[in-house]
């Protein structure tokens, strides 16, 4: 686990904030009691100092809660579901429960829901992805607790990774579309000039374009629109921004089997055939891929795998913790597999 520093206290902050520790107490109970600028003072001494209100009693420091956190991205992906429900089953034959928050690909959420969630001491903190704001950062470095950030394997984790290359699944991506001899070849992915960001799909995003200049080809059909998390209407959206740019394309790569999903169904309404006209894949493995008419190339993810790794390396962790003996970090990387189905085919004639 990462190693623990002092930890502020409530009279820290006061003396930073130049207030007294009832009012920094008021401003985390019920800060409409206090004014706005001493209340932005103590917010601002609170991130400084990655000052975490103890809500659970002292008596807990020699005992665990058996509660993990699990910050998640949304609920409503069902990859993350499974991720959260392996997770769950590797930990409860230890008894030990999960508490899930979910940040709506929002950096500054995910801060938010680190500093509740460190307020009542859970044993571990699980985290997808890799990229926090500075505050999460140190909040996680000084809570002597073991971390795990998942769904990537980042060059310098927190403490503990377990996940795959989201930059390597847009490589394989985009060296499978040009294996088949495409060359006009776009992607849909999601702005990232809004608070809400997709990051994993970004790095996916910029694995696949490093393929395309390799081989010498332009990566000007990269097309960002719409907001995280991805949807149909953002796979429909960003399919016609694409057509309008180049009618020619002839291959497409979206980060999402979802957005695929809204991709496909677009080239349906536009009488465009796939694959005979449009080469298309996606990412994730989702139901709805496979159930589409033609079934969806896609890269496979086993979340539910991520999940349960990360259940069994924390019991490993939180033993050798309770045994006093250091836990040295670890990466675990599970992978990904590149499925072909009815969506992709060899170039034809251009339309």
């Amino acid at each position: 686990m990462p190693p623990s520093s002092p930890k502020a206290t409530m009279h820290d902050v006061s003396r930073l904030a130049g207030v007294s520790k009832m009012t920094v107490s008021r401003v985390l109970a019920d800060p409409d009691l206090v004014s706005e600028s001493t209340r932005n003072r103590v917010m601002k001494a609170i991130e400084q100092l990655s000052y975490v209100p103890d809500r659970v009693a002292g008596s807990l420091s020699s005992r665990r809660t058996n509660f993990i956190t699990a910050i998640l991205p949304t609920l409503t992906n069902s990859n993350f579901a499974d991720t959260a429900q392996g997770l769950a089953e590797a930990m409860r034959p230890a008894d030990y429960q999960l508490l899930i928050g979910y940040t709506m690909y929002r950096l500054e959420e995910e801060e938010r829901i680190i500093r509740a969630m460190l307020a009542r001491r859970p044993d571990a903190i699980v985290v997808a992805g890799t990229t926090h704001t500075k505050a999460a950062n140190e909040m996680m470095l000084r809570a002597g607790i073991p971390i795990v950030e998942i769904w990537d394997t980042p060059e310098h984790p927190i403490d503990h990774a377990v996940g795959f290359s989201n930059y390597e699944v847009g490589r394989a991506a985009a060296l499978h579309l040009l294996a088949l001899g495409h060359r006009r070849i776009g992607a849909l992915g999601s702005r990232m000039d809004s608070d809400a960001k997709d990051l994993r799909g970004e790095s996916r995003l910029a694995g696949f374009t490093s393929v395309l200049r390799e081989a010498g080809l332009s990566d000007e059909l990269v097309i960002r629109a719409g907001q995280a998390p991805v949807s149909y209407d953002h796979g429909a959206l960003t399919l016609g921004i694409l057509l309008e740019q180049a009618p020619d394309v002839e291959a497409v790569f979206a980060v999402s089997d979802i957005s695929a999903v809204g991709a496909l169904m677009e080239c349906h309404r536009r009488g465009i055939k796939v694959p005979g006209d449009l080469s298309l894949m996606g990412f994730g493995d989702f139901d709805i891929a496979r159930q589409c008419v033609p079934a969806i190339t896609t890269i496979r993810i086993d979340a539910e795998q991520i999940g349960r790794r990360t259940g069994e390396l924390l019991l490993q962790v939180l033993d050798r913790s309770s045994a006093r003996e250091y836990a040295p970090a670890a990466a675990v990387n599970v992978g990904f597999e590149l499925v072909t189905r009815g969506t992709t085919a060899p170039a034809g004639k251009p339309r």
